[in-house]
């Protein structure tokens, strides 16, 4: 038997990405070229995000479209926010098999090198001043994905806290309100700032953050580790290793794309262990 690549899209991933793309309706008079298969391009899309080829590389003898046609669905599908709507429905997806915990979340960044410039790119410090941009990633305790932001790589940590908590969506997926905010949320001393702790507690979360200075063996470390694991995840996709595109809203589109990826593997696993329907 074959093994499945990566890219391949399974009937049960497809169903939950189906109906929250646009429905484009074909002219009657003058319809031109027919529309390349959703499927199809989607896959294309996912070829690029885990090899990191270039969109003029795009083999078309797989399939997928030309790799102009990915890049502009890959466009229009990120203006009308099909990324952030596909990661809060995973989301929920998880909350429902008892699989995201909101008890503790965990923050932290991590520089890439910007190859083309653009916007959200800044000297980076870790790459002797170099363009680059950061990522800021939150996950749960288990070190699930829950939001991520793009910066310039000249930005500090703990100016993107309060922004990523408030990135959560609202996560169904239980009877009552929406889940939105974690109970109490973990940071390294780069987030090390009494203005953002007031600040997260007007949110209504606990911080629990490292104080410069103070000894080692407070337990935060251990617990930070979490989501120092989790951008290893992302970052396996190469096309997020380097931000090869100007254009900060795509590198974002593959950033969130990359996250309901990885929510998804979590989501797969779950129901193979307790052999519960998608």
């Amino acid at each position: 038997m074959a093994r499945r690549k990566p890219w391949d899209v399974d009937d049960e991933l497809w169903a939950v990405i189906e109906p929250l793309l646009p429905k484009v309706e074909r002219r009657a008079r003058h319809p031109g070229r027919k529309r390349h298969p959703d499927r199809l391009v989607f896959q294309g899309i996912l070829f690029v995000l885990h090899t990191g080829i270039a969109w003029e590389h795009l083999p078309q003898e797989l399939g997928f479209g030309s790799g102009m046609t990915c890049w502009r669905r890959l466009a229009e599908w990120t203006e009308v926010g099909v990324w952030p709507r596909l990661h809060e429905t995973l989301l929920a997806k998880l909350r429902s098999a008892d699989a995201l915990d909101f008890a503790l979340a965990a923050v932290d960044g991590s520089h890439v090198k910007s190859v083309k410039g653009g916007i959200k790119t800044g000297r980076s410090p870790v790459d002797r001043g170099r363009a680059g941009s950061k990522h800021h990633l939150i996950t749960d305790a288990t070190g699930i994905p829950l939001a991520v932001t793009l910066t310039g790589g000249n930005r500090n940590d703990v100016t993107q806290l309060i922004p990523l908590l408030q990135t959560v969506p609202p996560v169904r997926g239980k009877c009552g309100r929406p889940r939105r905010r974690p109970d109490a949320v973990l940071g390294d001393r780069g987030h090390d700032h009494d203005k953002y702790r007031r600040l997260v507690r007007v949110l209504g979360v606990k911080p629990l953050i490292a104080r410069r200075g103070t000894e080692h063996g407070s337990g935060l470390g251990t617990r930070s580790r979490v989501v120092e694991r989790a951008f290893a995840h992302p970052h396996w996709f190469r096309r997020l290793r380097i931000r090869w595109e100007i254009r900060d809203d795509i590198h974002e589109a593959f950033l969130i794309l990359g996250c309901a990826l990885i929510c998804w593997r979590r989501l797969s696993q779950q129901v193979r262990d307790s052999a519960l329907p998608l």
